[in-house]
């Protein structure tokens, strides 16, 4: 060997299951840094890590409690619209039965009115007809009087000059006239004529 190199002596070196663990001072050495590593790793890293996870887990707890909360106002909203259209579906039937009554009503009223206007209508007709009827019998009366005059004047043969008589006669004739039968007035104004 020559004098210039220097070359390290071969008791150092590890052989065996030797080569498999370390020194004491890297034991040392590496101890101590993981220990440091761990206290700083402990101290900072790790509340941040557990603060984090802690958000995201409460999170996610607040999400499922809002899903759960969804499907149960759902659920309520589902219920809530089946009563809405069973509630419409009643209020459809009551405004219906309403109307049918309203109509039956009405047309009662209407019969009733048609009615109360249909015997207003008879009874002004009645009236109308009784007053023609009277109207008629005075105008016959007056007629049948004249006539009756006339007749007894001459069959007589003289004129008829006490108005008190006269009528007294033409009245009488005229009652008797009206409690004869139809049909004998008939018989009679019929002998009369031949």
């Amino acid at each position: 060997m020559s004098v210039g190199t220097a070359v390290m002596p071969a008791a150092s070196t590890p052989e065996g299951i030797f080569l498999f663990i370390p020194q004491l001072a890297d034991l040392v050495w590496g101890t101590v840094c993981f220990v440091i590593i761990a206290v700083v790793l402990i101290k900072y890293a790790l509340p941040r890590f557990n603060a984090v996870l802690d958000e995201r887990t409460r999170r996610i707890e607040e999400g499922l409690a809002l899903a759960d909360k969804a499907k149960g106002d759902q659920k309520d909203a589902e219920l809530k619209a089946a009563r809405l259209v069973e509630d419409a579906r009643h209020e459809a039937a009551r405004i219906r039965e309403n109307a049918q009554a309203e109509a039956k009503a009405i047309l009662a009223e209407a019969r009733e009115a048609a009615s109360g206007e249909a015997a207003r209508a008879m009874e002004a007709a009645e009236r109308q007809i009784r007053a023609d009827k009277q109207a008629a019998q005075i105008s016959l009366r007056a007629d049948v009087g004249l006539l009756a005059s006339d007749l007894a004047e001459r069959i007589i043969g003289a004129q008829l000059t006490d108005t008190e008589l006269s009528s007294s006669v033409i009245d009488r004739f005229l009652d008797e006239l009206e409690q004869a039968p139809a049909d004998a007035v008939a018989t009679s104004a019929e002998r009369g004529r031949g």
